[in-house]
């Protein structure tokens, strides 16, 4: 019986560290990284890789190709990735006449990523990737397994950018206005 109690106090200890330690860094603002040397990734490869829609069907990022591309990978399980879609969906409707896709690739299975979207609609395009999706965020900079992690690519398909953590519009504009200024001068000349 005495094990028990002691069983039980490791436990209580357990979750209460777990939940201390979210707090403390759950609502932190995400780490901008604008280094892209860990990208191990060519742009080829990152914009013919494949991944299933919420009906099953394969698509790539190939077909947002000349479009500035906010990737951004995210969890059901995850409170930060949750949080931060309301504004994500926004944002979509906001920018999708300038050039701009959010693309949100759930590192889940598809039928818990469709069950979760019943009750969470978005105006922006969702895949599923399971593993392979935390694969890529690997190697697209993200060597800490963090999530929410979002990746902006340009027209080109070349990353230009990555943040660790939740982001918000505010943050994200600071890199997409500049792309989109940069954009609609190319096309002037």
């Amino acid at each position: 019986m005495q094990s028990y109690g002691r069983l039980l106090i490791a436990f209580i200890l357990s979750v209460l560290t777990g939940w201390f330690l979210f707090q403390q860094f759950a609502n932190k603002a995400p780490l901008e990284t604008t280094s892209v040397a860990a990208i191990s990734i060519d742009n080829n490869a990152l914009m013919n890789t494949r991944f299933k829609d919420m009906n099953g069907e394969q698509q790539s990022l190939k077909q947002w190709q000349g479009k500035v591309i906010v990737l951004n990978f995210w969890a059901t399980w995850c409170p930060p990735c949750r949080e931060e879609m309301p504004e994500l969906s926004e944002m979509q409707k906001q920018y999708h006449q300038k050039n701009v896709v959010i693309v949100g690739l759930s590192t889940e299975d598809l039928d818990t990523t469709k069950a979760f979207m019943k009750n969470a609609p978005v105006s922006y395009p969702i895949l599923s990737g399971d593993l392979e999706a935390m694969r890529l965020a690997e190697r697209l900079g993200n060597d800490r397994g963090i999530l929410p992690y979002t990746v902006i690519i340009d027209k080109d398909g070349t990353v230009v950018t990555h943040f660790f953590g939740r982001v918000n519009q505010q943050l994200l504009e600071k890199t997409l206005i500049p792309l989109l200024k940069v954009s609609s001068s190319n096309e002037k000349q």
